[in-house]
């Protein structure tokens, strides 16, 4: 099985029932319950996988033990293409309404026709952009502390952050890890006040305050964090096997409001119950939603994708029934 979907032969100008943006566990799932409602549909996405490809072991799907996210991926596209989807990698720019019916533009393939989008765009999380992160990404780098704390059982780690996040990152991994270091770039928090007091009262958490994560080294896995306090300049050499980079995400804010989608205070997407944005037709599922934000997992993604699939089946078929 290849981390690469299969792409068809799929033309410019070519319409669909649904046109799915994005290529993480939102997009696959979405696609694989729109085939199974015999929906013609259609994938263009950056990236195999989306942020999934940044993890390691995958321990928290249901049924999927201990798989790598690789493999994951490679599962995902082998399910939809049991069902003949396309998928294209390709940018998708914007998409616009044109009389009864969405044109997709992408980058380098042309525009593509849909009577309904779904928006699974996710988001970025933001990073330390220290030497040795992207190279022990998957390999001791983390930035979902709830995904992989239990991966860590019996191991120091850092965990680089302020916010709720980080702090309720902190306490969960304080449950398995020897010890936590929570590094932190201010000597106050952003995080609620209850979730620090928590923290503070475990006995295997140290505070790092007005401190950076500078290195990050090891040799096939995470060995050591260098921290540099920021007031004095001096470094710190931390041995652990895990960082938990726990500092926020950028949401799709600049996509959604090109394109006319509704935004909420923090910039996710707006959806109902039912995955439905602001515009008639379509929806959006997974990371660059606001729904049940700030608990990110590929299984609510997953989820999220199964309904927005549903939702646009059902605003489909009331369409045609108008006709």
């Amino acid at each position: 099985m290849s981390l690469l979907p299969r792409s068809f032969d799929i033309k410019p100008g070519e319409k669909f029932d649904v046109i799915i943006i994005g290529m993480g566990p939102a997009a696959y799932s979405a696609a694989l319950y729109s085939a199974r409602y015999m929906l013609k549909t259609l994938v263009i996405g950056e990236t195999p996988g989306g942020q999934l490809t940044e993890a390691g072991e995958v321990d928290d799907y249901l049924g999927l033990i201990g798989i790598q996210a690789a493999d994951m991926i490679k599962v995902f596209n082998k399910h939809i293409e049991k069902y003949n989807v396309p998928a294209i990698m390709d940018t998708v720019e914007s998409f616009r309404k044109e009389g009864d019916e969405y044109i997709v533009k992408t980058k380098r393939r042309g525009e593509f026709k849909a009577d309904s989008i779904i928006v699974t765009v996710g988001v970025k999380r933001r990073k330390l952009n220290v030497p040795g992160e992207a190279e022990f990404t998957g390999r001791g780098v983390s930035y979902c502390s709830v995904c992989d704390a239990p991966l860590f059982k019996n191991r120091p780690v850092v965990v680089v952050g302020g916010g709720d996040s980080a702090l309720e990152g902190a306490e969960l991994l304080s449950r398995y890890a020897t010890k936590v270091y929570v590094v932190h770039r201010r000597d106050e928090f952003k995080a609620q006040p209850i979730y620090v007091e928590s923290v503070k009262q475990k006995p295997n958490v140290e505070f790092i305050l007005n401190s950076t994560v500078k290195e990050i080294k090891g040799d096939k896995l995470v060995r050591k964090a260098i921290v540099q306090n920021l007031k004095t300049g001096e470094t710190r050499e931390l041995d652990v096997n895990g960082v938990f980079v726990e500092i926020g995400f950028e949401p799709p804010t600049d996509f959604a409001r090109q394109n006319g989608l509704e935004v909420d205070n923090n910039g996710y997407i707006k959806v109902d119950e039912w995955m439905k944005t602001n515009l008639e037709g379509v929806f959006a599922a997974g990371d660059c939603t606001g729904m049940w934000l700030g608990f990110r997992q590929v299984i609510t993604s997953a989820a999220q994708g199964a309904v927005a699939a549903r939702g646009s089946f059902t605003y489909l078929t009331e369409k045609k029934r108008k006709k």
